[in-house]
């Protein structure tokens, strides 16, 4: 005869209130957040080559915008994004290749991804503004 103990009471399926957020887990949707942004942070971009293919006047325009302290904010955070999507798609290469499954490895990478994303974004805009002789 079957066995009739009572069924162990379990979610259907994983639900958010069954895990405990993980730094690896934040980084995974800031990772995808990231990637739409980048796709607006392009059409910042093409509005500036269209602006100079169009010449002095449509381009002092976009120039003005960029020079703006929200057009530098906005491109501060495009150039974060952009390192930051480029240092998790490592991350994801690192892990398609079967390693980094640790959880010490894992809490690593994603330590490394975060502190690498703004290291570089703020070294980068340092050599910037060094490159184009200080802030204007």
């Amino acid at each position: 005869m079957a066995d009739t103990k009572a069924p162990v009471e379990r979610p259907l399926s994983p639900h958010l209130q069954v895990y405990r957020l993980t730094l690896t887990m934040v980084m995974s949707i800031v990772h995808r957040i990231t990637g739409a942004a980048l796709y607006f942070g392009t059409l910042l971009l093409a509005w500036w080559l269209v602006a100079a293919s169009y010449g002095p006047p449509a381009y002092a325009d976009v120039e003005w915008f960029m020079g703006s302290i929200v057009g530098r904010l906005i491109l501060f955070g495009y150039t974060w994004a952009l390192i930051h999507h480029m240092l998790g798609g490592l991350r994801y290469l690192i892990w398609d290749t079967g390693h980094g499954f640790g959880p010490s490895e894992r809490e690593w990478l994603v330590r490394a991804n975060l502190i690498g994303s703004i290291g570089l974004t703020i070294i980068l805009w340092v050599l910037g503004y060094l490159a184009l002789g200080g802030p204007r």
